[in-house]
């Protein structure tokens, strides 16, 4: 007798020793893909395992209760009373093999299996005593739902497809826990043989293994009906495997890294499918090798709804960069923030009158995209056209280091050259960000000038530990960490109430091609037109669209007007229609003593072409209020207080700009060339139709 107890102590003492020294391996377990979900638990899209095995961690919660039933009944019978090992089960295939010769069932437990999936050997007879013992340790460890959690999810599904959510996705194109008896069946089947059974190069042999799986389940007691079975029998077999989900693929990646699982955006998977779309459908009309980036967000939480960061592969457009991160010159999509410092302090009101003349401020000399000027203006014609002169001149008073200050407090800090100082470039754009950081800048605007950065991954709301430091600077067309927050945080009011709501109703102004109403937008254009910029917001959602090449080069003749605004209002008809309180349009105030004649210039006509040596060309203006003043590329001619024409002579053959303004600022100009004395005979003026170019303020 003792030594029987002695006998049964030494082997529990051996048996815990090794398991001590050998414990399970689950380093196949842990190493699983991420699932990326929506707002509201839809699949956006699927990272695979390392080796790029499709795998992802499966819970019993996650597949319906059939699945498990059909597994339980078609595998392991007893898998809930035995403890790893099945002595019957174990026992009738050690006789079949004796009997038969060969292995005619294996007498594997769920357990076994599960072992057999975490540590996969060849069939040998040492391979099955190894399961025996691993069962037993995997019992002792983990509960019986976890061990159908290890099966689930590393059970073959064909090539390389694991597990239940895997192969659901995959063969079915839907979740888990949505499949019916029929495509829970299938999935149980595939895991016995996934090469001889995949339905898409054998559905007659996957449609009996499914069948039999079928078969093999309880009657009504457990379930399910003959005509359930009979329509379970007589469902279709998937035809193809189908590509995993990969909506926001740029976001999907950035926020997957590290994640465990799963993790949950706060995008909208309809929003996203529709916004990729129409970014398919307008990147072809985009200029050679240019890309395309789209971020939406709501107003009041500042989840972000979609984000479009290029055309994921396409090498020719850098489509393995988030270009939504990419630091580049704004254009003047800066203004209405300015305008709104502006109004804060004072310095000017939306009626103010400003002038957009020539000017110097220092050796600093601003001119408008169109090279001309619109004389004076109200500070919302000014801003809503986006004149460059009252621009600079705002910033000139605010002070460019404060502007800069405010920028970097609402969450978009203004990315400078190495060693140089905030300067009156600002205005124009002459720093870099990135567009999830101005779709937050035009949020705060849009939120009465009340700022929070953007946030990105669901949750419930939690207050702030702290402020997110601003990013490094970066180089032009590379990744930048942007001003986006897995947790929200608490609101800060960056610019007054009035202020801000100010420069919204400004702003409000239809889409020149058409679109919803109500929604108030900006452009920007960087220099060289390397960038075309286009945000606006409505009440409930903003959104901003950034076209450019990644590797920075030009696109001569590109404009955010021309190029992202058209986007623009192609995204808000994505969305759904917003109430329009708190975007009221503001009238411009009228100009003083505005003349009902218009200022014009009579000669010489627009696109003029005038010959080099003819001698002095008299300029003639008509309209407007006396005293007149004329320009010729910014440069004042000499000419009498009281007369509407003065004369000028060409310096030699060029392109020049004549401008003419009134006493009230109202200018008027035209394009015209000196041709050279071999293109077109001496001592004469020749004429050429050409486009011409008028600019003044409107009523």
């Amino acid at each position: 007798m003792g030594a029987a107890l002695l006998l049964a102590v030494t082997v529990i003492l051996a048996v815990l020793a090794l398991d001590r020294i050998s414990p399970p391996d689950l380093s196949r377990l842990h190493a699983a893909g991420v699932e990326v979900f929506d707002r509201d638990g839809r699949t956006l899209s699927v990272l695979p395992a390392p080796g790029g095995v499709w795998r992802l961690r499966t819970a019993v919660a996650d597949v319906p209760p059939v699945l498990v039933e059909l597994l339980v009944a078609a595998e392991d019978r007893r898998f809930r009373s035995h403890v790893g090992v099945d002595p019957v089960a174990l026992g009738r295939a050690v006789v079949q093999w004796v009997r038969a010769g060969r292995v005619v069932s294996g007498g594997s437990t769920l357990t076994m299996q599960a072992a057999r999936l975490l540590e996969p050997r060849p069939r040998t007879l040492r391979s099955k005593l190894i399961e025996i013992f691993r069962a037993v340790q995997l019992e002792a460890r983990f509960s019986k739902d976890e061990i159908l959690g290890i099966w689930l999810t590393l059970a073959p599904q064909g090539g390389n497809i694991e597990g239940m959510r895997a192969g659901a996705l995959a063969w079915f194109g839907r979740p888990a826990a949505r499949l019916d008896a029929a495509e829970s069946a299938l999935l149980v089947a595939l895991a016995r043989r996934p090469a001889s059974l995949r339905p898409d190069r054998h559905p007659d042999a996957a449609r009996a293994a499914r069948d039999a799986v079928l078969a093999r389940r309880g009657g009504p007691a457990a379930g399910m009906s003959e005509a359930d079975r009979a329509l379970s029998i007589a469902a279709a077999m998937p035809d193809r495997r189908r590509d995993m989900p990969r909506l926001a693929p740029h976001l999907a990646r950035e926020m997957a890294r590290g994640a465990a699982g799963s993790v949950a955006l706060t995008l909208d998977a309809a929003l996203q499918r529709a916004t990729e779309r129409l970014a398919r459908d307008i990147l072809p009309t985009l200029p050679d090798r240019a890309a395309l980036a789209i971020v939406v967000a709501d107003v009041a939480t500042r989840e972000v709804r979609a984000l479009i960061g290029g055309e994921w592969g396409a090498e020719s457009r850098a489509g393995a960069l988030d270009l939504t991160r990419a630091v580049r010159s704004p254009g003047s999509a800066l203004k209405p923030f300015l305008y709104a410092m502006a109004f804060e302090r004072g310095i000017a009101t939306p009626g103010t009158i400003v002038a957009d003349l020539p000017r110097h401020f220092g050796e600093y000399a601003p001119e408008n995209f169109s090279r001309d000027f619109a004389g004076r203006v109200t500070a919302a014609q000014a801003l809503r056209m986006s004149l460059n002169l009252p621009a600079v001149a705002l910033l000139d008073q605010v002070g460019a280091l404060r502007f800069a200050s405010a920028l970097k407090a609402a969450g978009a800090a203004p990315r400078l050259p190495p060693g140089a100082d905030a300067s009156l470039p600002l205005a124009l754009g002459g720093a870099g960000t990135t567009l999830r950081e101005m779709v937050a800048l035009y949020a705060t605007l849009a939120d009465h000038g009340r700022a929070r950065p953007l946030r990105l991954v669901a949750g419930p709301s939690a207050e702030p530990q702290g402020a997110r430091a601003p990013a490094e600077p970066h180089p032009s067309g590379t990744p930048a960490t942007s001003p986006v927050s897995t947790t929200p945080t608490a609101f800060q009011q960056v610019v007054e109430r009035r202020a801000a709501d100010a420069v919204a109703a400004i702003l409000v102004q239809p889409f020149p091609g058409g679109g919803p109403a109500g929604v108030a937008w900006k452009t920007g254009t960087s220099w060289g037109g390397r960038d075309a910029w286009a945000l606006g917001f409505d009440a409930r959602h903003v959104a901003g669209v950034w076209i450019g090449r990644p590797d920075g080069t030009a696109m001569p003749g590109a404009t955010g007007r021309q190029g992202a605004l058209p986007v623009l209002a192609r995204v808000f008809a994505l969305l759904p229609e917003a109430p329009r309180q708190g975007l009221r349009v503001v009238a411009d105030a009228p100009r003083q003593g505005a003349p009902a004649d218009r200022l014009r210039l009579l000669f010489p006509p627009p696109g003029a072409a005038l010959a080099d040596g003819a001698g002095p060309v008299v300029l003639r203006a008509a309209g407007g209020r006396r005293p007149l003043a004329f320009l010729v590329d910014g440069a004042p001619l000499r000419a009498e207080a009281a007369r509407r024409e003065v004369a000028w002579t060409p310096p030699g053959p060029g392109a020049y700009r004549i401008t003419v303004l009134d006493a009230d600022g109202v200018a008027a100009s035209v394009g015209v060339r000196v041709r050279g004395p071999d293109s077109a005979p001496t001592g004469g003026i020749t004429i050429t139709l050409v486009p011409a170019s008028v600019s003044a303020p409107a009523p």
